[in-house]
């Protein structure tokens, strides 16, 4: 496979969202594997797909049986090289590979590859969907042994001292918890000072002793510890033993979390048995809905053997007959969503196998979603509205009927955000045919461009779309997938900005939207439109394998709320006294760095251009704090940069003011000695109190700090930059030492800052004057936008040494480059797998939405943890009802005041909600805007009350109602309410 050379060095910045899921050394054995998948009818290339986006070393093809209809999603593959067999698969054929998957094989060919895969100890798997159930079967040996079984947890388990020896003894620092170790743990260490061989080495277990200590094996020949670090990772393996297939088959273990669902999961491994006995005897799955093949099949089920606790012990259980036959009746098409959430939970299962992450299953996965059928008997499909009609759709036929498929084409819907789960659903939707008639379409909203790292998760992107607007893109190659699919792509983003555009006239034509945001805030808003327009609402979203997908029906479940711990944690900062002067979590560290990035090489910038563009004096201007944005800028220099030796002058003061001078500085402030009035002493709790760092040209992060310092202070000055290191090294020797009279001031809390603003006066504005003439001439400076994702332009480089150095100075155990550029670039962890995942349960619940009237029972929220074999669907709850007086309503509701001629007054509005509802109006808002207060003087009142409604509020808002503006949307609060009454929004009609 040409595109995924296992010879190559990992590609960071490609697989950067996967990194942070499963980690380098995982994605090295990835990189390196070699994985057969056979059976491409769908669901194996869906298999496949999910592990060429993941970068699997190799991966072979193979499928005997020529191309029909329902393999349509096989061309998901053609942009892939892959290597294709044709031939048989032989014992020798099997050999070559570390893992072997089958899709929709017979139980015969199962049986074969599956007995000699566990004979060679090579990793099987066996995956089918039969209509709207599916099985995963498997087998990675008897002696498996997992590396790493769970995700990694971020630990801060600071080390206080490690001797030379044989053991070497690891002891931590007071308040860490020792309790948490265990022996044959395995450990990683990070930001050891002295001893540097052990950070970032391979996992070394340990043997916990019994005063907390840790024995770490042998560092005799390690360097002398000095100070500092941390254990950063803690992994406990564990072995797998898998019964081979023929020996599971009669005694399954099967994935459950309740003893109600292994009964369930039991009837559908018997099903299952069923319908290969159905299929031997007659050559041929059931017919769809046939009423005399699906009894056969309950027969075949009924004479099987009996399934076993172990060997000797039966399990007794009853045949749920009725489970039986509607999974044969329902068996004979192969549908899109089902292939997209088992092909992911498949392709996991490849992963966990090659990379030693995660538990696997054990053994056998059934996953169903019959509620998509009508509870109603009477709504089943017929036979005759299932035949075969020689489709693309016909598996979908097969199971939902013709009637269903036409429903499904004159939906138009609205897809925001064609990110990763976004490309997943838009195949989803191509592939199933949603909006695909003449009176259908999707609209794709998403205002970003493609990046190279989204290559790895958004498949319908290639690497010369890079770029492109990703709508634009997705939907040209959703028409790709189907051309009769009507999508249309909108760059807009879908924001209060532009409600013009994605107003009344625009979602009257849409029946339903989904939508793969990733941030609460964009979610939250989206969720507002569709309660105010009445729109179900498909959602999900991910963070690595963790998984949900959530649907919203008006009237019937609850309306979207935002979880209140993310929604709370979402760009919530830390207080900046903290994060400036008395950091405690690497966190802190990170955030303060990311903050001087903004202060020296964006703000600044904006600043100096600001005045040199507008040629006037600094009135306008908040002169203190421009004097201290700007000192540090101008540094230990006092003039311009020329050159990149000027550049590296000021990068080598500024890093003495932070970590050196600046220290010493706030200990003369709060001395390491200080007490507080009440005894206790300031450097305690969480406040640590910090040392200064000598400037060493021989430890990397000093170096990495200076070189990237240097290089941004260039970019900003438009100066060539330079990426040697032996040459800084050479030129550091050279420069004499900063003036530390040069420094700018330290301000230990926010009071002095304020005391020091207070006092600007004539000096402190000459200072200014003369800080802005140094910039007065010469081109305008670049200001510096940070970007995560381009390791070459220092921008990370500088946070992550910045912080590192901060954590030095504090002894805060300091985190790696990666977790650092997760933390500051607010990246969420991503895998292909549960984007597919969660696309394809969404899927799911768009079947039932489109089918027409359905009760709460019929739908399901889901969550998934890939890594942990966890998956949870429950019926989502009602809307909550309150009350006031007689009136009752949801988030749902409304109260609708239809429109008059002539156009009401306020005073007719409020007496019109006296008359029809009983509600004495207090308060009346449009937005911000109060149109009416019940306690206004009579005079403010005459005012308001005679005014057309329309004519008050463009008097109060400057705006008047947009063209197409089919109501004003009021909030009201009434006499007699409690203050948390939430009456519903009031639709004032147009």
């Amino acid at each position: 496979m040409d595109a995924l050379d296992a010879s190559k060095l990992l590609d960071e910045e490609l697989y950067s969202r996967q990194l942070y899921v499963l980690g380098s050394p995982a994605m090295q054995r990835i990189q390196g594997a070699r994985v057969l998948v056979s059976g491409l009818q769908g669901l194996g290339a869906e298999v496949a797909k999910n592990l060429v986006l993941m970068g699997v070393g190799s991966l072979t093809l193979h499928d005997p049986h020529p191309t029909c209809w329902s393999d349509l999603a096989a061309q998901l593959n053609r942009a892939v090289q892959v290597v294709v067999h044709t031939g048989d698969i032989t014992e020798d054929l099997l050999l070559d590979f570390q893992v072997v998957v089958l899709t929709a094989a017979k139980l015969e060919e199962q049986l074969k590859v599956g007995t000699l895969c566990h004979k060679h100890g090579v990793c099987f798997l066996a995956a089918d969907t039969r209509g709207l159930v599916g099985q995963l079967f498997c087998d990675f040996g008897e002696d498996f042994t997992v590396q790493d079984p769970t995700e990694a947890e971020p630990l801060t388990a600071a080390i206080q001292h490690i001797s030379q020896g044989s053991p070497g003894i690891l002891t931590l620092r007071k308040g860490a918890n020792t309790h948490y170790f265990r022996d044959g743990d395995l450990v990683t260490f990070s930001g050891i000072e002295g001893m540097v061989e052990l950070n970032d080495c391979d996992p070394r277990s340990i043997h916990v002793r019994e005063d907390g200590s840790l024995e770490i094996g042998d560092t005799t020949t390690f360097s002398r510890y000095l100070r500092g670090g941390a254990i950063t990772e803690v992994k406990r393996p564990k072995t797998v033993r898998h019964k081979s297939l023929d020996t599971a088959l009669l005694q399954p273990h099967v994935v459950a979390q309740s003893s109600q669902e292994v009964h369930h999961a039991h009837c559908l491994h018997q099903a299952f048995c069923a319908l290969h006995k159905f299929q031997h005897l007659h050559g041929r799955p059931p017919q769809p809905w046939d009423p005399v093949d699906a009894e056969t099949v309950v027969g075949l089920a009924r004479d099987l053997e009996p399934l076993k606790r172990t060997e000797e012990e039966p399990l007794e259980e009853p045949l749920d007959e009725a489970l039986v036959r509607t999974v044969a009746l329902s068996s004979a098409g192969v549908l899109s969503p089902m292939v997209a959430m088992l092909g992911a939970v498949a392709a996991q299962e490849v992963l966990k196998a090659i990379s030693r992450k995660f538990m696997p299953l054990d053994q056998w996965l059934y996953f169903d979603a019959l509620d998509c059928l009508p509870e109603d008997g009477e709504l089943l499909p017929s036979p005759e509205d299932c035949a075969l009609r020689g489709s693309r759709y016909d598996g979908q036929i097969a199971v939902f009927g013709a009637g269903f498929q036409e429903k499904l084409r004159r939906q138009h819907y609205l897809l925001v955000g064609a990110g990763a789960i976004g490309c997943e659903l838009l195949k989803v939707f191509a592939l199933v045919g949603l909006g695909a008639g003449n009176s259908g379409g999707l609209t794709v909203v998403d205002m970003d461009h493609i990046e190279r790292s989204n290559l790895s998760r958004q498949f319908l992107f290639r690497s010369q779309d890079v770029g492109r607007p990703k709508a634009e893109v997705a939907a040209a190659a959703a028409r790709g997938l189907n051309p009769d699919l009507q999508v249309i792509p909108l760059t807009y983003p879908l924001d209060p900005t532009t409600e013009h555009i994605y107003g009344d006239n625009f979602f009257s034509r849409v029946d339903g939207v989904a939508a793969a945001l990733d941030s609460f805030q964009a979610r939250r808003y989206v969720a507002a439109r569709c309660t105010h327009y009445l729109k179900p609402l498909l959602e999900a979203g991910t963070s690595g394998t963790w998984g949900s997908a959530t649907v919203f029906m008006p009237h019937v479940t609850e309306a979207y709320r935002a979880p209140a711990s993310a929604a709370a944690s979402e760009d919530a900062p830390y207080p900046v006294c903290t994060v400036r002067y008395f950091p405690s979590t690497a966190e802190h560290t990170l955030q303060w760095a990311r903050h001087e990035f903004e202060e020296l090489f964006r703000l600044s910038a904006e600043t100096i251009n600001h005045h040199q563009q507008a040629h006037t004096s600094l009135a306008d201007m908040d002169e203190p704090q421009t004097l201290t944005l700007l000192k540090p800028v101008l540094g230990v220099l006092r003039v311009r940069p020329q050159n990149w030796q000027d550049c590296v002058a000021w990068a080598l003061g500024h890093w003495k003011l932070c970590f050196h001078y600046g220290i010493k500085q706030l200990l003369r402030h709060f001395p390491p000695n200080k007490v507080l009035e009440d005894g206790t002493p300031f450097w305690s709790g969480p406040k640590q109190c910090p040392q200064p760092l000598e400037f060493d040209t021989n430890q990397d992060t000093h170096l990495l700090y200076v070189l990237a310092a240097a290089n941004l202070y260039a970019q900003m000055h438009g100066l060539p930059g330079s990426q040697d290191w032996t040459a800084l090294r050479e030129l550091l020797k050279l420069l004499p030492q900063p003036d530390p009279q040069q420094m700018a001031p330290i301000f230990a809390s926010n009071l002095e800052l304020a005391s020091a603003s207070a006092e600007f006066g004539p000096e402190q504005q000459k200072e200014l004057n003369k800080a802005l003439e140094v910039w007065s001439v010469g081109p305008p400076l670049k200001p510096l936008m940070f970007e995560k994702d381009d390791d070459s332009n220092f921008h990370v480089d500088f946070v992550v040494a910045a912080a590192s150095l901060r954590c030095q100075n504090y002894g805060i155990p300091p985190v790696n480059r990666a977790q650092s550029k997760r933390i500051v670039g607010q990246i969420i962890p991503a895998i292909a797998t549960t984007t597919a995942a969660v696309a394809g349960l969404l899927g799911l619940e768009l079947y039932k939405v489109v089918s027409g009237p359905r009760p709460r029972s019929a739908f399901r929220h889901s969550y998934l943890h890939l890594a942990e074999n966890y998956l949870i669907r429950y019926m989502p709850f009602a809307p909550a009802i309150q009350t006031f007086h007689h009136l009752k309503w949801t988030s749902w509701d409304r109260l609708k005041v239809p429109a008059g001629q002539p156009e009401r007054t306020l005073e007719s509005l409020l007496a019109h909600l006296q008359e029809q509802h009983g509600l004495r109006v207090r308060i009346l808002l449009h937005g911000s805007a109060l149109l009416y207060a019940a306690g206004w003087s009579p005079e403010k009142q005459a005012q308001h009350l005679p005014l057309r409604v329309t004519e008050l509020v463009q008097q109060l808002t400057g705006q008047a109602p947009a063209p197409g503006q089919r109501v004003l949307v009021l909030e009201l609060s009434c006499e007699g309410d409690d203050e948390d009454t939430a009456f519903p929004p009031l639709h004032y009609e147009l």
